[in-house]
């Protein structure tokens, strides 16, 4: 803004900010308890009936530094004239629960990856369940146990949906009540709609980059967030769009010669 002082008058600002005035906005801004906040205010505007009939949970793993795992692997590869790929130990991994229907994020879990998904089930789910009303949640196999069925549905009243395959396969009868009922009379149409999440997922990163710019493990975390926060955003502003649009598009009926009859009978 000194090089574009006329900036300053855009904004409406006196004097030129600090160059650290981002950062430091986004240490206060993105904290847990406020960021929960902020999302659960793009909830409510995205959800006002406060009522998700389908939603899906997943994580995804994203990248430490602006470079991709493609251009790492190619490079190595030439280097050393082979296909050998080198890979992240440790990557930020994000997890979320969606809403089918609209793909606003209703929850979210910043982590650190590789790391299992079963544990992270009621982490995820309960802050969800305390904002929006659910009646089916899609998960994969990753999420399979009979204590998350039953934290889903005995303490949220939610149909879990998720395939049974945890373990050692096996044609025996599982068990658990719910595990068992996923085995003898699981839905796979439904279970189609899980992919959502995975749209979810390529929407971030595709309009926003895969990439985090942080190096510290908590300004990933609020990046990751700022990055949720900002997709929810902007589904409020599309859907405002859209409905712009329709608003000023009159609505054009054709006059078929069965549709005139119709009328000039009434």
């Amino acid at each position: 803004m000194n090089d574009w002082p006329d900036l300053c008058q855009v904004f409406e600002l006196k004097t030129v900010p600090h160059f650290t005035t981002l950062q430091k906005a986004s240490k206060r801004l993105l904290r847990l308890a406020t960021a929960e906040q902020l999302l659960d205010s793009t909830i409510e505007t995205i959800q006002p009936d406060r009522h998700v009939a389908l939603a899906a949970m997943d994580s995804t793993g994203l990248e430490a530094r602006h470079i991709s795992r493609y251009f790492v692997s190619r490079k190595r590869c030439k280097e050393l004239q082979t296909r050998e790929n080198t890979y992240y130990r440790r990557w930020p991994k994000l997890a979320v629960l969606c809403d089918c229907r609209t793909h606003a994020i209703l929850s979210v879990i910043t982590a650190r990856g590789p790391g299992v998904d079963i544990n992270q089930f009621g982490k995820i789910l309960r802050p969800a369940a305390d904002k929006v009303r659910i009646d089916q949640l899609l998960a994969d196999a990753g999420y399979d146990s009979e204590a998350n069925h039953r934290f889903a549905r005995e303490a949220h009243h939610i149909e879990s949906i998720i395939p049974a395959k945890h373990g050692r396969p096996s044609q025996k009868p599982f068990r658990g009540k719910y595990r068992r009922l996923m085995q003898q009379e699981f839905d796979k149409g439904i279970l189609g709609q899980r992919w959502q999440v995975e749209t979810v997922f390529s929407m971030i990163k595709r309009n926003q980059g895969e990439a985090l710019l942080s190096q510290t493990y908590w300004a990933q975390n609020r990046e990751m967030m700022l990055k949720v926060l900002t997709h929810n955003i902007a589904i409020i502003l599309l859907v405002n769009e859209l409905f712009y649009r329709a608003y000023r598009t009159p609505l054009i009926i054709p006059l078929t010669p069965k549709l005139f009859q119709v009328l000039s009978y009434h």
